[in-house]
Formats: C-alpha cells, sequence, structure tokens
C-alpha cells in the first residue's frame, strides 16, 4: 500500500551544479539536510525529500512532470529573495482562484532553479 511520497530526485553532472543546487534548496529556500553521501544528498522540504545526485549528466529537458511546489506564506518575499541572487522569474507573483469544488484561491509564482527546474511557490488563501 502507498502512504505517501518520498522523495523526488534530480541529477546534476558537475561539482559546480550541485553546490549551487545544495545552497539554493538549503540558503535560499532554507530547507535541511536530512542525509548526505559522496554523490548526493536528500533535503528536508517538509512533506517530502529533494534527492539530488551528482554522479552523472543530468538531462535538462521537460518530461511528465511540470514543475515542483513549493508551499509559502510569503510568495512575493521569496519571489524577492530568489531575483535578488539572480535566478529567472518566469511567472511573476499573481492571485488566481483555481475553479475547483470547493474553489481555492490562491497566491503563485514560478523561477526556473538552479539545475534548470520550474519550482512554484504556492500560497493557498482562505
Amino acid at each position: 500500500m502507498v502512504t505517501g511520497m518520498h522523495h523526488i530526485s534530480m541529477k546534476c553532472g558537475t561539482k559546480e551544479e550541485f553546490d549551487k543546487a545544495k545552497d539554493f534548496y538549503l540558503n535560499m529556500l532554507g530547507f535541511s539536510v536530512k542525509r548526505e553521501w559522496p554523490e548526493g544528498i536528500m533535503i528536508d522540504c517538509g512533506s517530502v525529500l529533494l534527492e539530488i545526485f551528482c554522479n552523472g549528466e543530468g538531462i535538462k529537458t521537460k518530461g511528465a512532470i511540470r514543475h515542483a511546489a513549493y508551499a509559502t506564506d510569503d510568495v512575493d518575499g521569496i519571489i524577492a529573495r530568489v531575483r535578488s541572487a539572480g535566478y529567472k522569474v518566469f511567472i511573476e507573483p499573481n492571485d488566481i482562484v483555481i475553479p475547483s469544488v470547493p474553489e481555492c484561491r490562491a497566491r503563485m509564482a514560478f523561477c526556473i532553479g538552479p539545475l534548470g527546474e520550474e519550482i512554484e511557490f504556492f500560497q493557498e488563501k482562505d
């Protein structure tokens, strides 16, 4: 029986990419190290782990998974930090309403992460 999601995995090809990714997720976003080994790291993102390997070429194409969305209580603040660190913001912070039942009101924005990944910051509103 599946009980939930354990981790999302990414791969980078160089030590520089690996160090940049670690810095982004640990220092920029404030996540913490769950475990680390010579070729990789698992970063605790709250409800799921992010696994980053540095043992081969990372494939930089979009597949079926479009982006990772991280919950936040301050979309505008995290986007300001990301932008000031030189990362590309490709959807500015904006308010949305998902016409679901019940409807979901949220504030969201997107950036490109250190390995070329699309990242959404999502803040549900009551």
